[in-house]
């Protein structure tokens, strides 16, 4: 299965308030990886030192970065109508629905699925279901945690070593048997025409 695993760093939890400073996108076939798509975003307010203290990110590192709105294109042209799979899921969406929606920018296509929610079902009996925790759990190779072309790796990782799970017990493991499983209900961006350019006649 081809899927990209996904991974948002950002100045806080609050998706109508708080703004992402970094995003990282992985394509994978299988367990390998076959593209990468990551950047730093200037999101135009200083970063908070609690959110930096988690991931490392500071204003100088972001001062020439690309806006939120160019990077969702480039995202959206990466990505394609490819499943997307983020862990703790929600949580990514909801931030990258906001900008979506301010900016009514061009979005990923595709499904976006949990590896938390799944890991949960397929791996009972963890003693947490932290992304690291699960990393170090099934032995793949790690350093940095809390970036997120790293952290979109992993969770790659994790999800295709679901997948094989699935499909090593005979049970489906298409996009749609995955939803059924994990109970979730389809996250999937709006799809917003491309706005023709204004043809600047004053």
């Amino acid at each position: 299965m081809d899927f990209i695993a996904f991974d948002l760093e950002t100045t806080g939890i609050q998706p109508k308030t708080d703004a992402v400073i970094e995003i990282g996108a992985v394509r994978f076939r299988g367990n390998k990886t076959v593209g990468t798509f990551c950047t730093l975003i200037n999101p135009g307010r200083p970063i908070p030192p609690e959110a930096s203290a988690v991931n490392g990110i500071t204003d100088d590192m972001v001062a020439g970065s690309p806006s939120i709105e160019t990077v969702l294109a480039e995202l959206a042209d990466f990505c394609g109508d490819l499943p997307l799979v983020a862990h703790n899921a929600p949580f990514d969406f909801k931030f990258l629905l906001a900008a979506v929606e301010k900016h009514r920018a061009r979005a990923p296509k595709g499904v976006v699925l949990d590896s938390c929610a799944l890991a949960r079902i397929i791996f009972p009996g963890m003693f947490n279901y932290k992304l690291g925790t699960l990393v170090r759990h099934f032995g793949f190779p790690n350093g940095t945690f809390h970036r997120a072309e790293e952290d979109s790796v992993y969770c790659g990782l994790l999800f295709a070593r679901i997948v094989e799970a699935l499909e090593k017990s005979g049970q489906p493991a298409s996009v749609h048997a995955l939803l059924e499983l994990a109970k979730q209900p389809p996250l999937k961006f709006p799809q917003y025409e491309a706005r023709p350019e204004q043809l600047g006649l004053f």
